[in-house]
């Protein structure tokens, strides 16, 4: 399997090692579980792939550590990390 950096994947704009929401933090997050929109798939010759939309009130309650100030947007996740704050990929 590739490394992400080989994937063109920028690891600075990550955590350095996967930063587990608090019992307190997910709980403020799943009362919009139901609320986040996730598009059809769709794919290239090499990946499968899929939009996530998350409600702006939950943007508000993801921690500051998800954050990347410099762009003004979450950070590229973990799998740990997304599927913590309730993303699932399935509907």
């Amino acid at each position: 399997m590739a490394s992400p950096e080989q994937m063109g994947i920028d690891s600075s704009r990550r955590n350095r090692i996967p930063r587990p929401l608090t019992d307190d933090e997910r709980a403020r997050l799943d009362e919009f579980i139901d609320s986040i929109h996730y598009s059809t798939r769709y794919s290239d010759n090499e990946f499968e792939y899929r939009h996530v939309q998350l409600p702006k009130a939950m943007l508000k309650a993801i921690p500051a550590e998800y954050h990347d100030k410099s762009k003004g947007t979450l950070k590229l996740l973990w799998e740990e990390e997304w599927r913590g704050m309730g993303i699932t990929q399935v509907r």
